[in-house]
């Protein structure tokens, strides 16, 4: 192919050197892409596609107008496409044209998404060992900026389990963009798991920003020789490689926001609960199983007014706080707002006028915001007096903390930045900061001086119609200005030749000529000279305006984020209102003592059944009267039992949420509640089918409860939702029993575990903390006594779940009525019934089958754990023989030995784990054999 070369040329060496996906340049007053750009252009943002020639080559050519390049840029970076954007400028030899920014999905700014954007860079190694019990320890440095709001937060974890911590990290910020450090790069695995648990672009960024040298002097150079040492990151190498590595690429990309990125936030392991990927996507914290948002618990609660304080509320949720003072003054502040109604409605109203000044502070400092973004900044700020007024003419807010998060900011400095805006702009400013019409009259007398000038120009030209025709008594004229003939004069057809001397045609139309005349050529050539000089003015005004503002981003952003926080606050107290949702007692205990819980989410689709839960200090028995309960410290793990659909996840779910709930400050769904914070919340509620990424179901389900097993401590809270069933029984129970005793002997956290190994109950006879709850269930018809029977069977008929928790384990798990409301055949559903009851009853069951051979009557024979024929004393082959038989035909010693031992073995008498421990052994002699 032909070397392009001009405009193409231009565009194709450009593209080379910018590393970008796509590539925006500017030609005039559009932006044009050329070649594969214009295709993949074209096919995702529906654009038309025309060629352009170029040194005997024809190029496929795509663009947009230069004021709509946003939104157009917006929708490519949305799917994925870093894109590269190059402005003309002028030169003495005309035009010239560069790349001003690269535009990623960590660096956008014009995002309309309410959520945060951050961008993240991670670096890590593992240690000098692979193996992590040799106690090499691993460190991962983060570091995650979000560029529309200015927040910037590092964390350096080490030890063993880092790389797990650093993974759960990255999802809790969901970043639209990763940075992984040199070390990681290669690393299939992590970046694997990277792409299943978020959805965040990879990007590779230079190896020379992640060198620790160069990362501590570009951090320090930004933040401060001091700060690093301030902050506490000044030994932790991988947090200041990782920081570096964001401050460089932010650089790089030429989006000029580094200015708004004035705090270095650091925090550690201690700051905020521990929620893993799992857990955050079983308790749906702000999506649901199904991918939607509605039915969330971020969508249920949220009653927010803006986007900051929406934005604010779903990060609370997604990193819960341990810090108890903090928790305690958010407490405070919606106690404060549900006692007071009037003044919550008023606080709602005023921040429902308010923008995002935390983003519009980003756009000032990149010199992106418009004057219509600067009105917002006047119009948001003024607010502030509003809200004063209303928290202080109200002695419940007065006296909470809302007042003293006010007292936080320079409230006199954002007055006088209000009033500077109000006092320059008008009232409604155009969407473009280069025609003009910005400024109120009065703010620059220069500018006043050649508004006025244009302006009288403009006059005399709005007025030479009405002068012309008084002259020259022609009735049909009219002066109008177009691009291509300038201001003109324009009479009917019928009176052109009745046109004094002195008018000269310049266009004949099919109705009507047009004329000008040697003085007005002179006004549009002042007019035109005075717009220029006007507009120039006028941006050479507002760019100094904006720079004004950008110099107080730090004050935007903290009153941005105060305002959020009372719409954050404002939303928890409307939603307690509406939800009788109770404060929580936050000790520092270890306690979980709820009376009357209910699930957040559940309880707005139905009749909610409330339920206690008492654990680990809590007062117990729950039969007892509350306040002379006594302190249960050996309370830990409950074994929670029950059918399928009566209530166990849900159970076990809101006692999470409640957990959480109370650890972002918030009330919560209860009559009361005390708990002890928790440094963690891990949950194993049902394993999502990953075959694609080549997981079993049990795969994943045991990968969840090994992470859980490495990571939770005696001060989190556990919840199992079935541990086993993915595989045989054996197995199954063998390691639900094994989990249960090192989460009570080892870990020892608040666990609740649901399981249909009734096996498992016994285990409260002896482990001293573990106890056993059930969901009562009620069969109909009642008993004979009149009472209400909770161990009632499929057998009896209908089934009806109380959906209310009580001690001890159930007896049962009435599978059956289960299938039966999953609408399984009613065939099935009965004969499922006859085979229960022959089964527990020890009765013969006929085996049917299609073929013609006689049907078979075996007998479940519990202690042999199999089946045998009904007729016989010994248990049945798969051929419909006896063991005694198949040993008369010529068995081996092993296979004898365990038939004999089998058939002396009394199941009742035999511990569960012992009896396993013997069936496995019987199975290694089998395979030896």
């Amino acid at each position: 192919m032909t070397e392009a070369t001009g405009i193409v040329g231009e565009f194709l060496s450009l593209k080379a050197d910018s590393d970008a996906d796509l590539l925006a340049m500017q030609c005039g007053d559009f932006y044009e892409f050329f070649d594969e750009d214009a295709e993949i252009v074209a096919d995702e943002l529906d654009l038309k596609v025309s060629q352009k020639s170029s040194h005997g080559s024809s190029y496929p050519m795509a663009g947009v107008p230069v004021d709509d390049l946003t939104p157009y840029v917006s929708a490519l970076v949305e799917r994925g496409y870093r894109v590269a954007v190059a402005d003309q400028h002028e030169t003495a030899d005309g035009h010239a044209r560069e790349i001003t920014r690269v535009v990623t999905p960590g660096t956008h700014l014009e995002t309309t998404d309410d959520a945060a954007q951050y961008l993240a860079a991670v670096v890590g190694t593992d240690g000098d060992s692979s193996d992590p019990a040799d106690g090499a320890d691993g460190s991962y440095g983060l570091a995650v900026a979000d560029v529309t709001t200015g927040q910037f937060h590092v964390t350096q974890l080490d030890g063993p389990d880092a790389r797990t911590r650093i993974q759960t990290e990255l999802y809790k910020f969901d970043p639209a963009e990763v940075l992984p450090g040199p070390d990681l790069r290669g690393d299939d695995d992590f970046l694997d798991r990277l792409r299943e648990r978020t959805d965040a672009a990879l990007t590779v960024h230079t190896e020379e920003s992640f060198a620790p040298g160069r990362a501590r002097h570009r951090v320090r150079d930004h933040f401060g020789p001091e700060t690093v040492d301030s902050v506490g990151i000044a030994d932790d190498d991988a947090a200041i490689c990782a920081a570096g590595a964001v401050l460089s690429y932010v650089e790089d990309t030429g989006v000029g926001t580094l200015a708004s990125i004035t705090r270095l936030q650091s925090y550690g392991a201690t700051d905020h609960v521990n929620l893993d990927a799992t857990t955050q996507r079983n308790l749906e914290l702000t999506e649901t199983m199904q991918g939607g948002t509605d039915g969330s618990l971020f969508d249920t609660i949220d009653h927010t007014t803006t986007a900051a304080g929406a934005r604010l509320l779903r990060e609370w949720l997604q990193r819960p706080r341990r810090d108890r003072a903090e928790l305690t003054r958010r407490q405070s502040c919606i106690a404060a707002l549900t006692e007071a109604a009037m003044a919550r409605e008023r606080l709602c109203e005023t921040l429902a006028d308010a923008y995002d000044l935390e983003r519009l502070a980003s756009r000032a400092v990149s010199g992106s915001a418009d004057a219509r973004d600067l009105r917002a900044v006047a119009e948001t700020l003024g607010l502030l007096a509003t809200v004063e007024d209303v928290i202080d003419e109200d002695d419940r807010l007065a006296d909470s903390p809302l007042a003293d998060a006010l007292d936080r900011l320079d409230r006199e400095a954002a007055a006088d930045l209000a009033n500077e805006l109000d006092a320059a702009l008008v009232a409604d400013p155009p969407g473009t900061v280069r025609q003009g019409g910005l400024f109120e009259q009065g703010y620059d007398e220069e500018l006043d001086e050649v508004i006025e000038r244009h302006e009288s120009v403009l006059e005399w030209l709005d007025t030479l119609a009405d002068r012309e025709k008084e002259r020259t008594g022609i009735t049909h004229l009219s002066v109008d200005r177009n691009q291509t003939d300038g201001y003109y004069i324009q009479v009917g057809k019928s009176e052109a030749d009745e046109v004094p001397e002195g008018y000269e045609g310049i266009k004949t139309l099919k109705n009507s000529e047009r004329f000008t005349t040697d003085e007005l050529q002179q006004k549009e050539r002042e007019v035109f000279r005075l717009e220029e000089q006007r507009h120039e003015l006028e941006y050479e005004l507002f760019g100094d305006l904006r720079e004004r503002v950008a110099e107080d981003a730090t004050l935007l952003q903290d009153v941005g984020r105060v305002l959020a926080e009372l719409d954050a606050f404002a939303s928890l107290a409307i939603h307690a209102v509406r939800n009788d949702w109770t404060r929580p007692e936050l000790t520092d205990g270890r306690e979980l003592d709820v009376e009357a819980g209910r699930h957040p989410v559940v309880e707005q689709t139905t009749e909610f059944v409330p339920n206690d839960l008492r654990m680990d200090g809590a007062a117990s028995p729950p039969n007892r009267e509350r306040a002379s309960g006594h302190a249960n410290d050996q309370r830990q793990f409950l074994i929670v039992t029950g059918p399928n659909m009566s209530g166990k996840s849900t159970y076990m779910r809101q006692a999470a949420l409640i957990t959480l709930l109370a650890q972002i400050g918030s009330f919560v769904p209860a009559r009361t509640a005390t708990l002890g914070l928790v440094d963690g919340i891990y949950t194993r509620v049902g394993a999502l089918d990953e075959l694609a990424q080549g997981r079993s179901t049990f795969m994943v389900e045991m990968q969840e409860l090994s992470n859980i097993l490495h990571s939770a401590t005696d001060d989190s809270l556990v919840i199992l939702d079935e541990v086993g069933r993915g595989t045989a029984t054996y197995d199954g129970i063998s390691i639900a029993w094994a989990a249960t005793e090192y989460l009570h002997n080892e870990v020892r956290a608040k666990t609740l575990f649901a399981t249909h190994y009734h096996e498992l109950t016994t285990l409260a006879d002896h482990l001293d903390r573990v106890h056993n709850v059930h969901v009562a269930v009620a069969g109909e018809p009642p008993t004979a006594s009149g009472t209400e029977s909770h161990t009632a069977d499929e057998s009896d008929g209908d089934v009806t779940f109380l959906r209310t928790v009580r001690d001890g384990p159930t007896d049962r798990s009435y599978g059956i009525h289960v299938a039966d409301l999953a609408g399984v055949p009613e065939p099935v559903v009965d004969r499922s019934r006859t085979v229960l009851d022959r089964l527990r009853e020890e009765q013969a069951i006929e085996a049917k089958g299609s073929g013609s051979s006689e049907p078979v009557q075996t007998v479940f024979d519990v202690n042999a754990g199999g089946f045998k024929r009904a007729d016989e004393s010994e248990p049945a082959t798969a051929d419909g023989g006896t063991a005694a038989e198949a040993s008369d035909a010529g068995l081996d010693p092993e296979t004898e030995a365990v038939v004999e031992e089998l058939s002396e073995l009394d199941v009742n008498e035999t511990p569960p784990v012992e009896l396993m421990a013997t069936v496995q052994e019987w199975q290694a002699q089998l395979d030896d054999g």
